[in-house]
């Protein structure tokens, strides 16, 4: 295995690639400036190697046989592939991570996460980028035990940790919304927390692995029906399966037509206060790292992450 293995270099794919591209082992020898006994004996080195005939012998011209065809597509694959292995070792000696994984949160729109994604890639940058949605604690759980470099969409709550920096994305209201034919649409307003709790909750779940999930605007004792996304919370609440409360900018177009109802609820009005955070280390972040920290800093990009909702994955 060894043996094929050092057969198969880059050169001799190369050569490969020049003679069936030329047509003959002289025209091949002319473009590499070799002998054509060179490439002759280069091309049986590599048959004894692999023991197969990669050239009809019996014609003139330099014509494959089925397994010098198959080596040809397979090689030209392998040295496309070598050439960017060598650009993305190269890139990545100038300070970008070979990999960014970004654990955003389900309560974020996924359009402007997906805007930024495409101004990344614009940089050509060559680092591979992961993107993990997660709901509540599990953003959080993503960021602080290594599994993600960034976190976008935290809540408040866990910000006092030494060993990360957290920056504010913005306040988000959400809004209690149900169907017309759902029983609480004919409820009159405010609706109070004993009345809320008559009914069941549409809820995602928070995705924590090892930390204690979150609940947010749960009555104890509610009945709840717990769904994957926003997206299924949504449809969910449309189908007259319960209530809950959802981004605004994600209910608006639906309350606007009608679909679902705005309901007020006792107290004050809800909002989600967000941030990102990455972790603090020794060194500076990694260009591909600081490239997305100075994007979120921006108040227009935080703005789009806050008015533009969906699920980033289903």
């Amino acid at each position: 295995m060894t043996e094929r293995r050092l057969a198969l270099s880059p050169e001799a794919l190369q050569m490969m690639d020049t003679i069936a591209r030329t047509g003959s082992f002289a025209a091949a020898a002319r473009e590499l400036g070799k002998v054509p006994s060179a490439l002759t004996y280069g091309v049986r080195q590599l048959e004894e190697s692999l023991d197969v005939l990669l050239f009809d012998r019996r014609s003139r011209q330099a014509k494959l046989t089925a397994a010098g065809e198959e080596l040809l597509r397979e090689g030209r694959l392998l040295l496309l592939q070598m050439d960017a292995v060598a650009n993305r070792v190269k890139r990545v000696a100038s300070g970008w991570e070979t990999e960014l994984t970004l654990a955003v949160d389900k309560v974020i729109g996924h359009q402007a996460i997906l805007d930024l994604v495409e101004a990344f890639c614009a940089q050509q940058s060559p680092t591979r980028l992961r993107i993990l949605s997660e709901v509540m604690n599990g953003t959080w759980e993503a960021l602080t035990s290594g599994a993600a470099d960034l976190a976008i969409g935290l809540p408040g709550q866990h910000l006092s940790n030494a060993g990360v920096r957290a920056e504010l994305i913005g306040d988000l209201p959400f809004t209690l919304a149900v169907s017309p034919h759902h029983p609480l649409a004919q409820a009159p307003n405010p609706i109070d927390t004993g009345t809320l709790a008559e009914h069941r909750i549409i809820a995602v779940a928070d995705t924590a692995r090892r930390l204690e999930p979150m609940t947010v605007g749960i009555v104890p004792g509610q009945d709840v029906l717990t769904v994957p996304s926003m997206s299924a919370k949504l449809e969910a609440q449309l189908r007259g399966l319960g209530c809950g409360f959802l981004p605004h900018p994600m209910v608006a177009p639906h309350l606007a037509t009608g679909r679902l109802i705005q309901k007020d609820v006792a107290g004050s009005p809800r909002t989600i206060r967000l941030h990102y955070a990455w972790r603090q280390g020794e060194s500076q972040p990694g260009l591909a790292l600081s490239w997305w920290i100075k994007q979120l800093g921006s108040d227009k990009t935080r703005q789009a992450l806050l008015s533009s909702h969906g699920d980033l994955l289903q």
